[in-house]
């Protein structure tokens, strides 16, 4: 009887061990391990400027090879279309309105390394929670969310306060008065506008002196003393900003150690390089989180002379191709440590390509295909739809494209599920974990709404239809193209999210993104059966988000956005702040 019991527990029991060992590595690999994480996000690359993603003319072979070794997604969507919230909303998988990094005003930004404005230290960024799982985490490049809150070495809003135990590159970003032979970009118009007012003022002042010392004015001395004292505190209250962007904006740290100011851009992308080669190498031995943040492809498109004039399109295309050629090292240096098969791989933009940006005749931004609309563009696809690349040999199928909706967002519960860590349960997060879809195990996305903002504004809507197939996109505000039909704001630089500068639409215009991924022709209750099931559904669940949101300090405040004295990261001495610690281009000893 014990024997014919014995037996039958056998005749049970060996097959399920059989099938356990028979798993595919694929299942095996993603229960067992912590992988390496590689995060690498462009600036300001529009989705149609790899070729991948259509492009023909730009060679991208490494990212090309990173989407024919992994998983594509074709509708990967940026929670914000310009850099400073839309990266606040990749690290927290959180709408950026929730933390206060979406602005109310024009600044939409952040403007100085001296402001006061950035990620909140109450904010959990995904950094922190792989940190806490005993991954080495490291940021590469850029930062612009901010440095300091009340002191110039509080570092509150630091990338080490924020989960990352190495930090080296730009806490803002690359603009074109890093180089001193470009054209100023920071807040040009409005830099006019004080220059304006500067030698207005400076002329009633010597108009009032010349006066008094002719007696064709009756003017006294104290009045034209305080005249002259008044142009002077406005020149110098602007000047001491806005005149030293180079010396503010454009440095590098390591840590919390300001290393170069202001920042010798010749030799930096060779410096990120080799910096994120030598994180990769240092932490090979346990599970790392590097976040490549690439300066590439922002104006002033800073290339190296062996890729200038290589392209077909310019500056900007060298400047891609640079960017490419810089992932191919990286994964290089992954292969060269064994690391392929345990290394999770993404790619990115953080939003859409500047279509106004230009100089004379130059087209310095970026294409966005098919897609309408461009960077600052809070609803139209162009502004918000980016490439989105995953790759991690064994686990996810080689050579898949997906088609659902998919956020930008998504990569923080992705990532900590990986790490074995737990979300957040004290606030609301927008992601959703995305390898179930990546590696093939569900057939839709579990984003049914995306909310669309520009600042605060909610311009646009979409809504899946899983059970159609229909993707419905309702934009209740668009900006106003300028000349009329061309597609972006070329008299203004960039769309406004709201003011005489944007339509308000009563109802909504409606496309279906499955049949009109452009957005050319908006649908009607005359065109589209469904129009009004379709607009009060979209209204419903526009007001079932509303009620998640809960006031927070705004970050993006006019406050918060000025330049302070007391905060501003110097090497020296402030306000005598100019280093370079590099020395002779060679890494510090680390």
């Amino acid at each position: 009887m014990i024997w014919q019991l014995t037996s039958y527990w056998a005749s049970l029991v060996t097959p399920l061990i059989f099938g356990l060992l028979l798993q595919p590595p694929l299942t095996q690999l993603a229960i067992v391990t912590q992988p390496n994480i590689v995060l690498l996000m462009a600036d300001d690359l529009g989705i149609g400027d790899i070729g991948c993603y259509g492009n023909d003319t730009i060679r991208t072979p490494n990212i090309d090879r990173l989407a024919k070794e992994g998983v594509r997604l074709t509708q990967h969507i940026a929670a914000a279309p310009l850099c400073t919230p839309s990266r606040a909303a990749f690290l927290t998988g959180r709408y950026p309105l929730r933390s206060g990094m979406d602005a109310i005003n024009n600044y939409r930004v952040i403007f100085w390394n001296g402001g006061s404005g950035g990620l909140p230290p109450n904010e959990t960024t995904f950094a922190k929670i792989l940190q806490q799982q005993g991954y080495s985490t490291g940021l590469i490049g850029k930062w612009h969310l901010g440095v300091n809150c009340e002191s110039r070495n509080d570092h509150c809003h630091h990338p080490l306060n924020h989960g990352f135990d190495y930090f080296y590159g730009m806490p803002f970003t690359l603009i074109s008065d890093c180089q001193p032979t470009e054209t100023p970009e920071m807040d040009r118009a409005f830099r006019r506008k004080l220059w304006l007012s500067t030698q207005m003022i400076g002329l009633v002042t010597l108009t009032a002196a010349l006066g008094r010392l002719t007696g064709l004015i009756s003017v006294g001395w104290k009045t034209l003393a305080c005249l002259a004292g008044f142009s002077f505190l406005f020149f110098v209250s602007w000047y001491s900003s806005y005149g030293f962007v180079r010396y503010w904006n454009c440095i590098m740290m390591r840590n919390h150690e300001v290393t170069e100011q202001p920042m010798v851009t010749d030799r930096t992308m060779s410096f990120i390089l080799r910096e994120s080669i030598s994180f990769i190498e240092r932490n090979k031995q346990k599970p790392f989180l590097l976040f490549l943040s690439f300066l590439h492809s922002h104006t002033p498109l800073i290339t190296t002379e062996k890729f200038v004039g290589r392209s077909r399109h310019g500056l900007y295309g060298d400047n891609v191709e640079e960017m490419d050629w810089m992932v191919g090292q990286v994964l290089d240096a992954i292969d060269k440590e064994g690391l392929k098969n345990t290394t999770l791989i993404y790619f990115a933009s953080d939003h859409g390509g500047w279509l106004e940006r230009q100089e004379g005749k130059r087209q310095l931004g970026g294409w966005n295909g098919i897609y309408r609309g461009g960077k600052a563009m809070g609803g139209w696809e162009g502004g918000i739809r980016v490439p989105g690349i995953f790759r991690w040999p064994g686990v996810l199928p080689a050579g898949t494209v997906i088609d659902e909706p998919t956020s930008l967002m998504d990569v923080y519960p992705t990532v900590v599920h990986l790490a074995g860590g737990a979300l957040p349960q004290d606030r609301v997060i927008d992601g959703r974990d995305l390898m179930p879809l990546l590696q093939g195990t569900v057939d839709h996305s579990e984003h049914k709404f995306l909310f669309h903002y520009c600042g605060i504004h909610l311009h646009a809507v979409r809504w899946h239809q899983k059970d159609s197939g229909a993707i419905w996109k309702a934009h209740y505000v668009t900006p106003v193209f300028h000349p009329p039909g061309a597609g972006a704001c070329y008299d203004r630089g960039f769309c406004p999210c709201f003011g005489e500068g944007v339509t308000h639409h009563d109802p909504p215009l409606l496309f279906d993104l499955s049949r009109d991924p452009s957005e050319a022709k908006p649908l009607s209750a005359d065109t589209e059966p469904l129009f009004d099931i379709v607009i009060r559904k979209i209204g419903r669940a526009v007001e079932e988000h509303h009620r998640t949101l809960t006031p927070v300090p705004e970050q993006l405040s006019v406050y918060n956005i000025m330049w302070k004295p007391w905060l501003q990261p110097c090497c020296g001495t402030f306000p005598l702040c100019w280093c370079d610690k590099e020395g002779e281009n060679k890494l510090a000893n680390l």
